[in-house]
């Protein structure tokens, strides 16, 4: 297996520049596929998983101009061009999720599916809302996961959608997306969530994009949303991409665990992503934080003792940047307990079991929970620890952390970060130093 071996580094400073949010750039070239007129995207992230998005979109008929990080979208007034398609979407749950709404209405035929991992995550919660509108979705293979076979059905929404809340977000703004497509004699449609709805700060990016392309959306708590229906999403003409907020917390982290100055522009104050929460927790650590409305920086920590404090928190809100917090307390001054995890068992590999086994590899002792993690750290960081990534971006990025503690690590798979940061360990190296 490719590997690659970093540090050891003892020291992180200076300036980066954010790629474009997965799921802002995802979500965006949806709103443009389906509005009525040309919109211009800017700081669209390249990765793997927009690539598999703009393909599908391709796939449907929609008209792509791509130059560097700008995407010009003509919209399709609602209605895809093609009405029979074979969509391969990797693993990417930001296209897998909102695509399979949205052609379930589209009145075609078309399959959904992707890497045998996608195939073990679930979405029947949404094939169950959909079904509620009268989509016709089978499973090809394993009830509740994907692979998918989308047909025409006899659409009406004049009812409240139920759909359940805990197992992923992306459920709920499959959804909000694809209801203003529809025509009810109310003029609106409703759905109500059922239990509790995780991962909050993620719907409120949905509500806030859909604002951008002319569609209010109103809820009541986090239990009850109203969508306008038969509205036609309208181009906003141009629209840019903020930074990605969950990539921020791999260099927030190295400016506290390296002393800095590092700063991250794209992203701050200003930010529609609940991942610049990832600031606020590492504050909580004893890291010196300050912020912009574009730009967030680190100054290495402000406690006395010269460690990180041990955190005990529930990142129900901010899961994916949760997973730096669980390497950050690897140079806590005590244990820390991360709470209401429980997502991250369905995302891109079962990543409490991952993160537990491979803290453990680097000598942490870690306790593991349905929907939670307790993590001590060692006296010393076991040196030349070979972690494993699992095929997930985010354990690779992640685990590039252990090398600020003065012991070099190697990455197993480091390409596995091409899903949303395809240069990840280049802008990491040009800014960690011996």
């Amino acid at each position: 297996m490719e590997h690659l071996d970093l540090g050891p580094f003892s020291h992180a400073s200076g300036t980066i520049r954010l790629p474009g949010s997965k799921s802002i750039s995802n979500r965006v070239l949806l709103l443009a596929s389906l509005a009525e007129g040309e919109t211009t995207i800017t700081n669209l992230l390249d990765s793997d998983d927009t690539r598999v998005m703009l393909a599908a979109l391709e796939q449907l008929g929609v008209k792509l101009k791509r130059d560097g990080d700008t995407c010009v979208v003509t919209g399709t007034r609602g209605a895809f061009t093609a009405k029979t398609a074979d969509l391969f979407l990797g693993n990417a749950g930001t296209a897998v999720r909102p695509l399979t709404a949205a052609l379930a209405v589209q009145g075609g035929d078309y399959r959904v599916h992707g890497v045998p991992r996608m195939h073990e995550r679930p979405i029947g919660d949404l094939v169950d809302g959909l079904r509620q509108i009268g989509a016709r979705i089978d499973y090809e293979e394993n009830e509740g996961y994907p692979p998918l076979r989308i047909r025409a059905g006899d659409i009406a929404a004049e009812t409240p959608i139920r759909v359940r809340g805990d197992v992923s977000s992306q459920f709920l703004t499959a959804l909000l997306m694809t209801l203003p497509l529809l025509k009810t004699e109310s003029g609106v449609t409703i759905v109500d969530v059922e239990g509790e709805l995780i991962s909050k700060p993620y719907i409120d990016i949905t509500i806030k994009l859909m604002a951008r392309f002319g569609i209010e959306v109103e809820r009541l708590g986090w239990q009850r949303f109203t969508v306008p229906s038969g509205r036609r999403y309208q181009s906003p003409g141009r629209i840019m991409v903020e930074g990605d907020a969950s990539s921020a917390s791999y260099f927030l982290a190295a400016g506290a665990l390296g002393g800095g100055p590092l700063r991250v522009e794209g992203v701050g104050r200003a930010s529609i992503q609940g991942d610049v929460g990832f600031a606020n927790a590492l504050m909580r650590m004893g890291a010196n934080v300050s912020m912009g409305d574009d730009w967030i920086e680190v100054r290495g920590i402000g406690n006395d003792h010269g460690k990180l404090d041990p955190i005990d928190m529930d990142f129900n809100l901010i899961p994916d940047a949760a997973m730096t917090i669980a390497v950050a307390a690897l140079f806590a001054d005590g244990t820390s307990t991360l709470r209401n995890i429980a997502s991250w068992r369905v995302k891109e590999t079962d990543r409490i079991a991952a993160m537990a086994t491979e803290l453990r590899k680097v000598g942490a002792k870690v306790e593991e929970g349905e929907d939670y993690l307790v993590v001590t750290p060692p006296a010393k960081l076991t040196p030349n620890a070979a972690i494993d990534t699992y095929d997930d971006h985010r354990m690779a990025m992640c685990f590039s952390l252990v090398s600020l503690g003065g012991v070099p690590v190697r990455i197993n798979d480091p390409k596995c970060v091409g899903k949303t940061f395809p240069d990840y360990f280049a802008r990491f190296m040009a800014l960690a130093q011996p």
